[in-house]
């Protein structure tokens, strides 16, 4: 079956019309870091990463600015104005420039355009092309009656995947292996005196809802010695019993019993900072943390300096607390006491070819609900006009107000 998805084909169909769009200069393709056309009707924003490029090459590259979500003619042909830019930071940039009167929002996590509430005067919607909705001041967006949206569910696979990777690579030395390879070294035992099996480990998951619970699933066939995990809420009975999970209910001693770590929470007040130099002291010495939910739950100088001393004998995931991560981030240079452990990348564990589809398709149909005036699918809404609507922990830190799954 070819790789280019059903899904990706039903977006790109009549959808994207990059092409229609496309600048040239003596015969080569410019790529737009600002695209729009001005119409009658609704102005719509949309803040993407730049693919350059691996995007023009690469037409399901959806979640970029050459390849728009592939809604431009789409949204063209109603009249409405989409302008399409990378361009984010301070007072002078197109993302501030156009947020004064757009009347929708799209970003994405990868690359995202932070809604403050000094900026969030004349919006009516913010949609976040994939999930997590933590760039958006969302106690602003419920006082001025603006609705915050993402296509729920669309990263899921590919986010615990990505999760299932970082462990093995944490475990298995894969890295400083690779780089032996690549300067033309070959010393097993520098290797293998770093190495373990992740079978008869205890390995915890911070967060059990729709990711976390996917890495409980896709661990469970690796025989653990265990599996940890801490939520605000229980798993019901039947899903806690179907892949062997116990819950721990305090956090400094969840994180006591775990050899790994993975963290599969939403960045809020009460995660923020959460993993700090103090619940470090608690963790087993030489234990693993794998982070692809937000980089600022963790204390990146505390990090950096638990692996630093051997405390975490490694640390791997794709987010950071800023992003893009400046050069001088210590998180890409840290290293355990051997010279591994670390296993950082860009963000992308959300943003496959096949996620891409599936949150270019929720984007559009989002904006064609509101266009038309229908009702949003209840699990995209975080909040609705004038109050929250996700009753997950993913966005309030009351959990008397949470179902389980952060």
């Amino acid at each position: 079956m070819s790789l280019f998805s059903a899904s990706a084909r039903a977006v790109q169909r009549g959808l994207s019309s990059s092409a229609s769009t496309t600048r040239m200069l003596n015969g080569h393709t410019l790529a737009p870091t600002v695209n729009h056309t001005s119409n009658a009707g609704m102005k719509i924003l949309a803040v993407l990463y730049k693919g350059g490029e691996a995007a023009r090459q690469e037409p399901r590259l959806l979640g970029t600015v050459e390849n728009q979500l592939g809604i431009r003619s789409w949204l063209e042909a109603q009249g409405h104005e989409y302008i399409v830019t990378d361009d984010k930071e301070g007072p002078n940039s197109v993302f501030q420039q156009h947020i004064k009167d757009a009347e929708v929002l799209i970003t994405t996590p990868f690359h995202p355009g932070y809604l403050t509430r000094e900026l969030a005067k004349n919006l009516k919607v913010c949609v976040t092309a994939g999930v997590g909705s933590d760039h958006i001041d969302l106690d602003a967006a419920v006082e001025r009656d603006i609705q915050v949206l993402e296509v729920t569910g669309s990263n899921v696979t590919s986010v615990a995947e990505q999760v299932m990777m970082n462990i093995l690579l944490l475990v298995r030395n894969f890295v400083p292996a690779h780089e032996m390879i690549q300067r033309g070294d070959w010393q097993v035992s520098d290797i293998a005196r770093n190495a373990f099996d992740l079978e008869g480990k205890v390995i915890g998951t911070l967060g059990a809802g729709r990711i976390g619970y996917r890495v409980l699933e896709r661990l469970r066939p690796f025989n653990p010695k265990e599996l940890l995990y801490y939520d605000y809420n229980p798993l019901p009975a039947d899903a806690a019993a179907k892949v062997g999970a116990r819950r721990v209910e305090d956090l400094k001693d969840f994180v006591s019993q775990c050899d790994i770590l993975t963290i599969n929470a939403p960045l809020h007040e009460g995660t923020k900072g959460l993993i700090n130099a103090d619940l470090l002291k608690h963790f087993k010495k030489g234990a693993y943390i794998v982070n692809t939910a937000r980089g600022a739950i963790c204390n990146t100088e505390d990090v950096a300096a638990a692996l630093k001393s051997g405390q975490l004998n490694g640390y791997a995931g794709d987010v950071w607390n800023v992003q893009p991560a400046p050069k001088n981030h210590p998180w890409r240079y840290m290293k355990n006491p051997l010279g591994g452990g670390n296993g950082m990348t860009p963000h992308y564990s959300g943003t496959t070819l096949d996620a891409q589809a599936r949150y270019a398709e929720g984007t559009k149909q989002i904006l064609e609900n509101y266009f038309q005036g229908k009702a949003q699918e209840p699990a995209n809404i975080i909040v609705g006009v004038g109050k929250y609507e996700s009753k997950s922990c993913e966005y309030q830190v009351s959990s008397s107000e949470c179902e389980n799954g952060y």
